[in-house]
């Protein structure tokens, strides 16, 4: 590879996963992370600091096409039938609402402020008319990469989120036609031609042959997926499948234009979505691709987004502000007007239909892509409209995001993590489930300092009182339930009930309480990845034996410390609260000789220690040694 390009893209790379720690600077002010990915971007850009310049730009466009393949296939993911079934209605008819009226409104407006844009003050009627019609067209243009994105920051599931994804992807879909034939329309208008009645068919060839494509690539997904190879590697080979369509598309595209009578353009975001579609509704790796989009997507959110703000053209805004924001204000207005309609059609919640214009503000690629070709076509006043529309889809982007999150919020559909609670300097475990091995662990636990209280849906009278041990019976599992249990104190919880009240468990702790260590035994492994995502400690009882016993044979030591058989030794995770401490290195620690720190949890990472480790606030550290100089070690760290 030349080193011209591998310079610029290693020096985005990092900025890019710098952005990712900057941008949690902005949810503190109760904007999406991908809100300050893109400002980050901005600053980084070439308008700005000037980090990344404008000739470098060029050379990470391939990073959009490997993202925006990753995005696609997290698309399909989110069009899952068996769910999507009781809001069908709701999808159609809502789509109806933004679209054409999204198109119409947006279109008659733009033609009566034609006096007010510069470039169109004094053109023909049929001229008006034909630009009038393309911004339209263009207004109703949305970005599934950022729906994505808020949805998985916030974990955001509901049957409006899946209205939203449904229209999205439709929109999307339904946009594209319709840019086509209004822009035969125009091209009539402007400069007298027929009708080309065969742009239908040209659209007709391209879907099918995007429906083809999309089920050949959902093939090769399911090869891949079936394969018994490391799950990263799957993930990587996605990537590189959606960016070699990517490539055929562009190349297809090429040839056709010099070799045919007609350009062939094949969708390839429209193609990847179909292939996610077709795992999800007709294979039985759904679950595993929702797996790889979850592990996979942070990374490649990071890279989309802060490059989206680095090539975002701000200095058009400085001419144009005025008509970018009037023609941004026109797009809202037939959004709310579009959402309002569709909402009352569809007979959605009152609050749905109130804020269900709010999701489709954001603007990206398939409406730079769209105005762009506008501009080719009609050299003559092409570049204003493209500069204009550009200026409207940079106020979309920035807006956008936040008021999607907004709207999520608002509906209740946001299932972000509640912040943990303070420390009391009582360790607290809940153990959810009655059974001899939950009983002989709060004893261990009591005897360790621990304070343990044991719930279960057995009746008093139905299992055995114990001294001092707190045995609670519950009849439900709901947040009322949990506040009794007095479950924003504890530092642990331990579920062992059915998989299905383990989840809803484990979704109240992490959405309401913060619960720190939520450790989860499972029966269906399936259910794997749900608990994974509400950051569980999962326990498969057979997997868990048969790593115990392999530990045992590679390294008879180690487990027999793990599960405290070695006498006089122990471990235990402690963490930093002493203020004193902090941004010493562990060389300085005055610790009893049989103590080893192995290693610090921070931030959900793991470091391996050694002398030269510098602690920070609220590590969590693994320690060995005996249980006198554990105890001691633990008092050190905990004094405030």
């Amino acid at each position: 590879m030349d080193i011209n390009i591998v310079i610029p893209v290693l020096t985005f790379l990092i900025i890019a996963f710098a952005a990712e720690s900057i941008s949690k600077f902005f949810t503190k002010i109760h904007l999406p992370i991908i809100s300050g990915l893109i400002i980050t971007g901005i600053i980084v850009g070439p308008y700005f600091l000037k980090i990344i310049p404008k000739e470098s730009i060029k050379d990470l466009h391939f990073l959009f096409d490997i993202s925006l393949a990753f995005i696609a296939y997290a698309a399909g993911t989110e069009l899952y039938l068996k769910e999507l079934k009781d809001d069908i209605k709701s999808i159609y008819l809502n789509t109806l609402g933004q679209f054409l009226v999204t198109f119409l409104v947006g279109s008659v407006v733009v033609y009566f402020l034609a006096d007010t844009i510069p470039f169109m003050k004094n053109m023909s009627f049929n001229t008006k008319l034909a630009v009038s019609i393309l911004s339209g067209t263009i207004f109703v243009a949305r970005s599934p990469s950022s729906a994505i994105a808020i949805i998985s920051e916030l974990r955001a599931k509901g049957p409006f989120v899946r209205t939203v994804m449904g229209v999205t992807v439709i929109k999307d879909v339904l946009v594209v036609i319709l840019f086509s034939v209004i822009l035969s329309l125009s091209i009539n208008l402007i400069r007298g031609e027929d009708f080309n009645y065969l742009v239908f068919i040209d659209i007709l060839i391209e879907l099918l042959l995007a429906v083809l494509f999309g089920f050949l690539l959902g093939l090769l997904l399911k090869w891949t997926l079936s394969i018994r190879i490391p799950q990263l590697l799957k993930g990587l080979l996605l990537l590189a499948y959606g960016f070699v369509f990517y490539l055929f598309s562009h190349q297809l595209e090429f040839l056709s234009s010099e070799y045919l009578p007609f350009v062939l353009h094949i969708e390839p975001l429209l193609v990847c979505i179909l292939a996610g579609f077709y795992i999800t509704n007709y294979t039985g790796y759904r679950l595993e691709l929702q797996k790889i989009v979850h592990d996979i997507g942070p990374p490649i959110y990071v890279i989309f987004f802060t490059l989206t703000g680095a090539t975002m053209s701000i200095d058009v805004l400085k001419d144009i502000w005025f008509i970018a924001f009037l023609l941004f204000g026109v797009r809202i207005l037939a959004m709310i007007v579009g959402g309002w309609i569709g909402g009352k059609l569809a007979n959605d919640p009152p609050l749905f239909t109130k804020v269900n214009w709010m999701p489709y503000v954001t603007q990206a690629g398939v409406g730079v892509g769209l105005a762009t070709i506008v501009s080719l076509e009609f050299p003559e006043w092409g570049i204003q409209f493209y500069t204009i529309i550009l200026g409207v889809i940079v106020l979309n982007q920035i807006i956008g995001p936040p008021l999607f999150k907004y709207a999520i919020i608002k509906v209740g559909e946001a299932h972000r993590k509640a912040p943990e609670h303070i420390f009391d300097g009582v360790k607290d475990l809940l153990v959810f489930g009655y059974e001899n091995q939950s009983v002989s662990l709060a004893k261990n636990l009591q005897k360790k300092g621990w304070n343990v209280k044991i719930a279960t849906f057995l009746k008093q009278g139905e299992f055995r009182q114990h001294d001092a041990l707190d045995v609670v019976p519950i009849d439900n599992i709901d947040l009322e339930v949990l506040k009794n249990l007095k479950t924003d104190k504890i530092e642990a919880a331990l579920l062992l009930l059915d998989d299905e009240k383990n989840l809803k468990i484990a979704e109240l702790l992490y959405e309401h309480f913060g619960t720190r260590e939520v450790i989860v035994r499972i029966t269906d492994r399936n259910k794997y990845n749900k608990f994974k995502e509400l950051n569980c400690y999962v326990i498969d009882p057979s997997k868990a034996m048969i790593n115990l016993m392999m530990q045992y044979i590679k390294s008879p030591h180690t487990a027999t410390l793990l599960l405290g058989e070695l006498k006089g030794q122990s471990s235990a995770d402690i963490e930093l609260r002493d203020t004193n401490i902090v941004g010493k290195y562990l060389r300085e620690l005055q610790l009893p000789s049989d103590v080893l720190i192995l290693s610090i949890k921070r931030k959900d990472q793991i470091i391996i220690t050694h002398g030269f480790t510098k602690l920070e606030l609220g590590d969590i550290m693994t320690v060995v040694g005996s249980e006198k100089s554990l105890e001691e070690v633990e008092l050190k760290f905990s004094v405030v």
